[in-house]
């Protein structure tokens, strides 16, 4: 789902990246579904009479019970749909975690990564959860590839941390180990993300009329069947992403990784620079359950305790 050094990003760009041990992955877990209309108030009003932090949000979304959550839900294991077709992964688990200590619903309402942001100016999304990397660039609401200031700024409650990896089909990894080893070579991406970042910065690199040829996509999966089909020489994404595609994919005889991760980074929940309450919120929410375990019983069920954190932070990414 980056600024040149993080993984997945948002026009505003940096990504998702971290180094992250994925091991056992599992699928599980479901999206909340909030009610409607007077069925959601009432729902709101018995969660929020129950939950410790609930006097920390606004009033306007204590009252209705839902936060609603920008998210490419297409991005296993932090958010994608199961067989059944709901919403599961890292992001949503914690969302369910976070919502009960606050009281309500988050909503996971799917978009393209690089629309994220602009969904949560428009105020379509209360906030963006999606393995976003938290960067100065998308803090101060500048284009990574002009440096021009593109929209406002936005703030993170950084949760996770995570780097970038290269992967190849399996038994073809034509020598790559680096990012310069894809000078001449095609590479496939998630467009707005880091490793998109880092393809085009790395190309500008590439001597002897040798760039790199960048096929971008809307989405993460979508760039694993080019690459699945010898449409490129590699993809790149986000280490969990990267590692869980390998393991799963074809049964894991698809794809392989190759070379070491790159540019470790935070995830952060972006939120509105105008909404500093409901940052706060979120951010008391996910110390609370860092204190009281259930942060920890998510990422050991997913198999990503190297990415976990031990403090919620604002703005932490560089």
């Amino acid at each position: 789902m980056t600024a040149s050094s993080l993984c997945r990003k948002t026009a505003a760009k940096s990504a998702k990246s971290r180094i992250v041990a994925v091991g056992a992955l599992a699928v599980a877990g479901t999206l909340l579904l909030s009610g409607c209309g007077d069925q959601t108030k009432d729902k709101g009003s018995d969660s929020v009479s129950n939950a410790p932090l609930a006097d920390k949000l606004p009033k306007d979304i204590r009252d209705k019970g839902v936060i609603k959550v920008g998210s490419d839900i297409a991005y296993p294991p932090v958010e994608f749909k199961d067989k059944s077709g709901n919403t599961v992964g890292i992001d949503p688990d914690l969302g369910e975690a976070l919502g009960k200590q606050l009281g309500v619903d988050f909503e996971f309402e799917n978009g393209t990564f690089d629309t994220l942001l602009g969904g949560l100016r428009s105020k379509r999304y209360q906030i963006a959860m999606s393995a976003m990397t938290d960067t100065k660039n998308r803090q101060e609401g500048v284009d990574e590839d002009t440096g021009k200031k593109v929209g406002t700024g936005v703030d993170f409650v950084d949760y996770f941390t995570a780097g970038v990896s290269i992967y190849t089909k399996k038994g073809e990894d034509q020598g790559i180990k680096t990012w310069a080893d894809l000078c001449g070579k095609k590479i496939v991406v998630q467009r707005g993300t880091v490793s998109h970042d880092l393809a085009k910065a790395e190309s500008k690199k590439c001597g002897g009329g040798k760039k790199i040829a960048i096929e971008q996509f809307d989405n993460d999966q979508q760039a694993q069947t080019r690459l699945r089909s010898g449409g490129a020489d590699a993809g790149s994404s986000d280490f969990p992403v990267a590692a869980y595609a390998v393991k799963t994919s074809g049964g894991g005889k698809d794809f392989q990784l190759v070379g070491e991760q790159v540019q470790a980074a935070p995830y952060g929940i972006a939120v509105s620079k105008k909404n500093p309450e409901l940052r706060d919120a979120i951010k008391a929410a996910l110390d609370a359950i860092i204190k009281n375990g259930e942060y920890e019983k998510i990422i050991k069920k997913w198999g990503v305790e190297a990415g976990a954190v031990k403090e919620a932070k604002v703005n932490g990414g560089k």
